[in-house]
């Protein structure tokens, strides 16, 4: 590793995906970590851990991913991988209706028992789809906005299929993300809320029966 990337100080920033199922959590996540798309994967079981780490400036930014299962049977998992986290992610399909207000349920419960610790953003994903959908179909814009005006959220529309706009989505939230002390940084080139024993690596490891395969393409 190059000496002056070893020497930066780390951010690392917990972030949780959150959404229906089959809107493309598990497929933004490939996209951002791995640069890969999968058209067809299997439903996520529990939640699935990934990491990536991106370099800004004189900075390295961490982030740490748990990408969570939108089947309604693990919905009461959910606070468990978003308690303590610097920001969420709230997925839906830009083109199913349904799954914008299971979002809309999503930032209001977040907004409930989290408060105003954790950045919100809210993503309208499967873009790609659009040209191949009647638009009458699609989620309106005027009730995305309004949305998001309400409720003071960033928004991003995005397609995990051709990489729109995934990378700008995690750069974003490292930019709202408030940054530790000079001194925290220097102790920590780990987990802000994650200690190293609590650390679980998914390609050998379940949790909750976890496995690192996400939901349906996007």
């Amino acid at each position: 590793m190059d000496k002056s990337i070893a020497g930066m100080p780390t951010l690392t920033i917990k972030v949780v995906l959150l959404g229906e199922s089959a809107v493309g959590k598990s497929s933004i996540v490939l996209r951002f970590v791995s640069n890969d798309f999968a058209q067809s994967k299997e439903p996520t079981i529990g939640a699935a851990f990934l990491t990536k780490r991106i370099y800004r400036n004189d900075e390295a930014i961490k982030f740490e991913i748990w990408d969570t299962a939108g089947q309604e049977r693990f919905a009461p998992l959910a606070p468990m991988y978003y308690r303590n986290a610097q920001a969420a992610l709230v997925v839906f399909d830009i083109t199913n209706e349904q799954s914008f207000h299971k979002a809309q349920n999503w930032v209001e419960q977040l907004h409930e028992r989290v408060g105003n610790h954790i950045i919100i953003a809210l993503v309208g994903n499967k873009t790609d789809l659009l040209g191949m959908q009647n638009l009458n179909m699609g989620v309106k814009k005027e009730m995305i906005e309004d949305f998001c005006q309400r409720e003071n959220l960033s928004y991003f529309e995005t397609s995990a299929k051709t990489g729109e706009n995934i990378h700008e989505v995690f750069q974003a939230i490292g930019e709202k993300t408030p940054h530790p002390t000079q001194k925290a940084r220097r102790n920590s080139d780990h987990d802000l809320t994650i200690t190293d024993d609590q650390r679980i690596d998914l390609e050998s490891t379940t949790v909750e029966g976890a496995r690192e395969t996400g939901g349906c393409s996007c």
